[in-house]
């Protein structure tokens, strides 16, 4: 009874931080919940061990960017119409500055996208980010860098009608 109490209380306090970690990480908020419910089963099961990570929601986390990855590998098409299906859903009570930056997220090579997620959304510092990725801290800032200078690229492009009334030049 202790362990589902003590992961009842890790879920309750985790999974909206983590789901929406990763729906910033891979773009599609369907894809995301599935992995992340995914990633929660698999730490139940493991509970025992899992609680014994100097992080659980980052193993969790981790674990549910490999669902979703893995997903992808599966089957290209189906990513393809979760893609064309996630660009024409409404979300309610969004800012255009919110729809900005996950239309922008999703231009950038996912590799940049995951490292600019958990370092500014997250709040990862480098090397936590390179002990979770499973690469070294230079490939970290490397990617890092190119994924901010890419999505600056990308926030002034789609930034530049409003800023001149939506007049062409």
């Amino acid at each position: 009874m202790r362990d589902a109490a003590e992961f009842d209380a890790f879920y309750s306090a985790s999974v909206q931080r983590v789901l929406g970690q990763l729906y910033a990480m891979i773009g599609n908020r369907a894809e995301a919940e599935d992995a992340v419910a995914e990633a929660y089963a698999r730490a139940w099961d493991r509970w025992s061990s899992v609680r014994e990570c100097d992080s659980p929601e980052a193993w969790v986390r981790r674990v549910a960017y490999r669902v979703a990855v893995s997903a992808w590998r599966k089957t290209v098409n189906r990513l393809r119409a979760h893609r064309r299906d996630a660009t024409g859903q409404r979300v309610e009570a969004t800012s255009v500055d919110h729809v900005a930056v996950v239309t922008a997220l999703r231009r950038i090579p996912t590799e940049q996208r995951r490292v600019v997620v958990l370092h500014h959304l997250v709040g990862l510092s480098v090397t936590e980010i390179a002990t979770e990725v499973g690469s070294n801290e230079n490939t970290v800032k490397t990617r890092l860098a190119r994924g901010r200078r890419a999505l600056a690229a990308h926030l002034t492009e789609e930034s530049s009608p409003h800023m001149d009334g939506g007049r062409s030049t």
